[in-house]
């Protein structure tokens, strides 16, 4: 059997020529994953904690800070300016500013209210006084805040029937019959009741008021005379409607109104992931936590190791010139 033997070699101490592992561009790659791991799991976080309520014995307040009032005026495009009507109700039609609210007056009384449509326009039936209407559009914001009126149109109303006697301005005492209210109700709350005043004026005893809230009710009040009267309703959801006023009189005249009740409220926000959902995310996010710091840990040590082993080296003179 051949004689078997080892042949000792003598390490020199240098380090063969190799590629350089990538450290630089590695270390960048960990950062930006770890910024995004951080960023999804703070936020998964604060998607599934519950804000605590107040402690017992403290105070919440909340506010609106107002903002500057509008700007623009409404604009009354129909009717003309001269423009002479044999019936009322008639059409008033302009534009305005968005996200306010229009009301529309005659000789300096409450004509009737409206929201600005989402394109910028207003439409509104109003009742005309006998003779002569000076017609202005008025627009609130939010916050109730004023800004220019409109033009002023002015329109004539001729009737000489059972709506009226000869042409004058108006009369309170006189034969035509109109209806009035507040401009606009402002600041009740789904399954609050909303109370309004409602006036008649003119005409003749005794009278009916039809009043449509908008969401699909109405309500019918008889009365025996003309002084001011309260209704109340109830909505069941947040939001804008139109309340619509038609009152008779023995006569069988009649007149309309029509207002804007605000009711506030946001509705309930569309959720795309239960609260169980977002746990889950938030656990598989928590497990790659572990595997991430063992990448990190791995990499660090590694360029540890050679960063040790060439400062060695170094020392020691046996760091082939390649790599000083």
């Amino acid at each position: 059997m051949p004689h078997l033997a080892t042949i000792k070699r003598t390490h020199t101490g240098k380090l063969r020529a190799h590629h350089h592992t990538t450290y630089a561009p590695l270390g960048i790659l960990l950062f930006i994953v770890g910024l995004l791991l951080l960023n999804y799991t703070s936020l998964a976080a604060d998607l599934t904690w519950t804000r605590p309520g107040p402690a017992a014995g403290s105070v919440g307040l909340s506010g609106v800070m107002p903002g500057k009032p509008p700007t623009k005026a409404a604009v009354i495009t129909s009717p003309t300016n001269g423009q002479r009507f044999s019936t009322t109700p008639v059409v008033i039609k302009g534009t305005c500013p968005e996200n306010t609210l229009v009301e529309l007056y005659k000789n300096d009384i409450f004509a009737g209210s409206t929201p600005c449509d989402k394109t910028g326009n207003f439409l509104l039936e109003v009742d005309l006084l006998i003779g002569q209407n000076a017609l202005v559009a008025k627009v609130y914001d939010a916050l109730n805040q004023q800004g220019p009126d409109s033009n002023v149109v002015t329109v004539f109303y001729d009737v000489t029937g059972a709506q009226a006697g000869p042409l004058t301005s108006l009369n309170f005492g006189g034969s035509q019959l109109l209806i009035n209210t507040d401009a606009i109700f402002r600041g009740t709350f789904p399954g609050q009741e909303m109370s309004i005043p409602i006036d008649i004026i003119g005409g003749r005893a005794p009278y009916a008021v039809n009043i449509q809230w908008g969401d699909a009710k109405n309500s019918v009040v008889a009365r025996n005379d003309n002084t001011t009267f309260r209704t109340s309703h109830t909505y069941d959801k947040a939001g804008t409607y139109q309340v619509s006023l038609q009152a008779t009189d023995a006569d069988g005249r009649v007149a309309f109104l029509t207002v804007a009740a605000i009711v506030n409220g946001q509705p309930a926000p569309a959720t795309t992931a239960t609260t169980d959902d977002k746990k889950i995310a938030l656990s598989g996010l928590l497990v790659l936590w572990p595997l991430y710091l063992g990448t990190f840990a791995v990499v660090v040590s590694f360029w540890a190791g050679e960063w040790r082993e060439r400062h060695v080296l170094e020392k020691r003179g046996r760091l082939a010139p390649h790599y000083r």
